[in-house]
């Protein structure tokens, strides 16, 4: 006998399901791309700035019929709701935009800034479906709103995701408050683009107490005196660290400092004091410092092999579109070998072989190519990209049964179970049909028990009838990290309440993720 995942069969699941869906039919099911590769598709202007709404048109008579005058109601305004701020909307999240709704704001966010660093890339394109979707603040005004949008954007600088994280303070509002417009400044800071930071500053100099960020804007202005007077006030008056004082003299007048050695690094590193050190001729390496530092080396002026450490780096943590990544391993030839450069030389060779369509070609230049993309943990974003192009080839030897991991590990993991059959765990989740008898391996037996039965943590289900779906997500999330170290009866209870809200696809994702990577 086989039991069936399919999601008609849920059973408790859908009533569940039910409550979440407050979005179109169909809404719930999701897609190939994850939400950074779908933004990666859009343009920035069409992810920070709302549709417009057309406005109806009112038939009105040419004249009055009366000379008195109307009676008007008048009403005190109240505060309103807080309006919803995310990038991605229902039809592609599948999320309701109350999913915050019954939260409370200070343990929310203390739970957002408290996440761990999520391995799994399931878990994290879950993270991020929910750090990204559209939604209201957990109260009824709109100062929550504004927290909360603070919170989301910190975690996705956290993880690399950099872009994503400026269109959504951008939405949310850069001049709503200091801590809003510094957060847009430092991540403005990373990808290049401070200036228009700074014309803002200009015209409400208001917004930011950081004379750090004065002096810098100033100086980008070309108002040097101004520049020079605000140093030498902060200065005078102990308003900014020693060493952040020598470095900003050596931004403006780096003449004067030419024969004296380098300065120091320092300990706690910021976006401002990385700009700095890169203008001053002395540019920090971003391999050691914190994910978002290594946006900075996409940029044109890092090295071909720095910018492809860097996405490599972002790719891995799912906050870079997989094609740009792939872009830059075609980009030329590669300059040296050993280490990234046997990376890029294998995808190269690998693409030449699957562009003449010979699956001996193929057959010859995946195996090579899988071992550097599992070296790097890069399967994922890998069989993502070339898992289509390798289902149509009649493929040999050990190369066949990379091929197979590889589309068990796509987006397209059913069609692809259909395909090979039912033959080991993995291939059974991935088709939906689990047969009787429960692994004697721990990891694959916890695996198991979230398919056949095993009950979801009742306390993460019970958030969603109390309005707290993205809360209950985040906890599940952290509880599915314990579970890939070790805790299997955190694994399955994870698994199931994954599959208990309605997240099938990222359960099975994520248990076929545990079950093929060599981690």
């Amino acid at each position: 006998m086989r039991r069936s995942l399919r999601p008609a069969q849920y059973g408790a699941s859908l009533g569940l399901i039910c409550l979440i869906a407050a979005t179109p039919p169909g809404a719930q099911t999701q897609g190939p791309l994850s939400v950074i590769d779908w933004l990666g598709t859009q343009s920035t202007s069409e992810v920070a700035r709302p549709a417009a709404k057309l406005q109806p048109k009112v038939e009105e008579p040419p004249v009055t019929q009366s000379a008195v005058a109307p009676v008007v109601a008048v009403h005190p305004l109240g505060q309103g709701g807080p309006r919803e701020i995310g990038l991605v909307p229902a039809r592609i999240t599948g999320l309701p935009s109350d999913l915050w709704l019954g939260s409370d704001i200070t343990k929310l966010t203390a739970r957002i800034a408290s996440l761990p660093d999520l391995h799994l890339p399931a878990a994290q394109s879950l993270l991020y479906t929910v750090l990204l979707a559209e939604a209201g603040a957990p109260s009824n005004f709109a100062a929550a709103g504004d927290t909360l949008a603070l919170a989301r954007v910190k975690a996705l600088m956290k993880s690399g995701a950099i872009d994503p994280a400026l269109s959504l303070i951008e939405q949310a509002g850069v001049s709503v408050s200091s801590a809003h417009f510094d957060l847009w400044m430092q991540n403005s800071l990373l990808v290049g683009t401070e200036d228009r930071a700074c014309d803002t500053l200009a015209k409400a100099p208001h917004l930011t107490q950081d004379y750090g960020t004065r002096i810098f804007c100033n100086a980008r202005a070309r108002r040097w005196e101004d520049a020079a007077l605000t140093l030498g006030s902060a200065q005078a008056l102990g308003l900014m660290p020693k060493e952040k004082i020598a470095l900003m003299a050596r931004f403006l007048d780096p003449e004067a400092y030419e024969n004296l050695p380098p300065l120091p690094l320092p300990r706690n590193m910021d976006p401002l004091t990385f700009r700095l050190f890169e203008s001053i001729g002395e540019r920090i390496p971003t391999n050691s410092l914190p994910r978002a530092y290594a946006v900075a080396d996409l940029r044109d002026v890092a090295g071909w092999k720095a910018q492809l450490e860097a996405a490599e780096r972002l790719t891995r943590a799912g906050a870079l579109p997989d094609n740009q990544l792939l872009g830059l391993y075609s980009e030329r030839k590669a300059a040296a070998s050993g280490g990234i450069w046997d990376r890029v030389q294998a995808m190269q060779r690998f693409e030449t072989a699957l562009d003449t369509g010979s699956a001996e070609a193929v057959s010859k230049t995946l195996p090579e190519l899988w071992q550097e993309m599992r070296s790097s943990e890069l399967e994922i974003p890998f069989s993502a990209l070339f898992a289509d192009r390798l289902a149509g080839l009649n493929l040999t030897g050990g190369a066949a049964a990379i091929a197979r991991t590889v589309l068990l590990l796509s987006p397209g993991y059913e069609v692809a179970a259909a395909e090979f059959g039912n033959t080991d765990l993995a291939s059974q989740i991935a088709s939906g049909e689990l047969s009787e008898g429960r692994p004697a391996d721990i990891v694959q037996g916890a695996i198991y028990d979230a398919f056949t039965g095993a009950p979801p943590r009742a306390d993460l289900v019970a958030m969603v009838k109390q309005r707290r779906l993205g809360e209950s997500i985040l906890e599940v999330l952290i509880l599915l990290h314990k579970g890939t170290r070790g805790n299997d009866k955190a694994l399955t209870a994870a698994l199931a309440t994954l599959r208990a809200l309605g997240l099938e696809d990222t359960a099975r994702r994520a248990a076929l993720q545990i079950l093929l990577l060599e981690r």
